[in-house]
């Protein structure tokens, strides 16, 4: 399991990193975490110096340059906040990995407290805030792609789920393959295209195969990469971050 840090049940604020992915390509999905902290009373706080986690340098085997990036990342987040990330895969590379780029560094001690304050947005809003919806939305089938990065990487659960399954008007129809990976890998998918094309298809066929209209995960990376895979085999089906689809059944205009 990842680091943990102690908090009250519904602390008053929270520092928010947004990651590249949601910054760039995502942002709906990145504001929706935003909103959904807000509608439970919780100060959100976005260090505007913040960037990207590392993760690519450091998967491409350059640790001095993640280690640059993860620093700068480091003296973002000083006070004793939660850090809610809408990624499971930027969560894991802050809690698993900045132990071991700053080992002997001298910012050390701040990385181990910097990675114990580490929140996936699911896991606070469920496990911390306990979050309780009301669908507004209609009725919808959706199926739910999970990231390898999360759930072997950083830990994170089934909180998504739950949160969906207390949404009335949406039919939750599992993957067969639910476990397997999309491909993507950040740069994996780039310096392996042809092995990260076959795991693509095979995702995005089970995709196709439960019938559902949306595709949902935590993971913006992986929805780039599966919804590129389903619009290449012009699929109907749609993809989204679910803080996006959690909020938008849930807000009232």
């Amino acid at each position: 399991m990842k680091p943990s840090c102690s908090f009250p049940e519904k602390p008053e604020a929270v520092y928010y990193f947004g990651t590249c992915l949601a910054d760039l390509l995502y942002a709906e999905a990145g504001m929706a975490g935003i909103r959904l902290l807000q509608r439970e009373g919780v100060r959100v706080i976005y260090p505007r110096g913040q960037s990207c986690c590392g993760q690519p340098a450091f998967n491409s085997g350059f640790q001095d340059e993640a280690r640059e990036v993860a620093a700068q990342q480091i003296v973002q987040f000083p006070k004793n906040l939660p850090i809610v990330i809408p990624s499971g895969s930027c969560g894991a590379m802050m809690t698993r990995h900045y132990e071991e780029l700053f080992q002997g560094h001298p910012l050390h001690e701040k990385a181990q407290s910097f990675s114990a304050r580490i929140f996936e947005l699911s896991e606070f809003l469920v496990n911390v805030l306990n979050v309780k919806l009301e669908d507004r939305g209609d009725p919808v089938k959706v199926t739910w792609h999970s990231s390898c990065h999360a759930k072997r990487e950083y830990g994170l659960g089934d909180e998504a789920k739950q949160l969906l399954h207390q949404l009335k008007n949406v039919e939750l129809v599992e993957l067969e393959r639910e476990n397997e990976c999309c491909g993507f890998g950040g740069t994996f998918s780039v310096e392996f295209p042809a092995i990260s094309g076959v795991m693509a298809q095979d995702k995005s066929a089970d995709v196709m195969q439960t019938g559902a209209d949306l595709l949902l995960s935590t993971d913006c990376g992986c929805l780039m990469n599966i919804n590129g895979a389903l619009e290449k085999q012009k699929s109907q089906v749609q993809s989204q971050h679910f803080a996006s689809f959690i909020w938008n059944r849930t807000h009232v205009s």
